[in-house]
């Protein structure tokens, strides 16, 4: 189980690492769902089921729909793949400094990655990540408008920094 644990940190690590490192909005849009499914892997081996598909849920529904409008909207004629000595060159950079940092800060044990998702009282058995549920539509519900407003934001915010100068809906690509 801890193997397991282990190589999805670093599943998630390279993933993050393809997102930094790559400039090109479609490679970098892919190694940002793979970051993503691997991360509710993660969030599903500390026992956080419930969390792990609302998370997958709202982030296939909604940021994929940026991702979309933004790598439709830009006009990259010849991306910047893996193979590219540039992005290789940054993805070499970042793993060298997540190993530094590593070994500067701590060892990679993993301690942690191990922690149980339900917390059993007598013939009771109550998941951790249920008791937020009622929590979130009681006394978040100004919490959930301001997020919904700021995802508003952050979609006209990629769509303006994408659609680059030219002005209009009809344009050469």
């Amino acid at each position: 189980m801890m193997y397991i644990a282990g190589m999805l940190a670093v599943c998630f690590m390279v993933g993050l690492i393809g997102v930094a490192s790559n400039p090109s909005t479609y490679y970098g849009a892919g190694s940002l769902v793979v970051a993503a499914g691997v991360g509710c892997g993660m969030l599903v081996m500390w026992g956080c089921s419930f969390v792990s598909i609302v998370l997958l849920l709202i982030y296939l529904g909604g940021m994929l729909v940026v991702f979309a409008y933004s790598v439709a909207l830009s006009s990259d004629l010849f991306p910047e793949s893996w193979s590219d000595r540039l992005v290789g060159a940054y993805f070499g950079g970042y793993i060298l400094l997540v190993l530094l940092l590593g070994v500067v800060y701590g060892e990679f044990e993993g301690s942690g990655l191990g922690v149980s998702g339900a917390d059993s009282c007598g013939l009771s058995i109550i998941r951790m990540d249920l008791g937020g549920v009622s929590l979130l539509y009681h006394l978040g519900g100004g919490g959930l408008l301001i997020c919904g407003w700021a995802l508003l934001l952050a979609l006209f915010v990629v769509l303006e920094l994408t659609r680059g100068m030219v002005r209009g809906g009809l344009r050469a690509v």
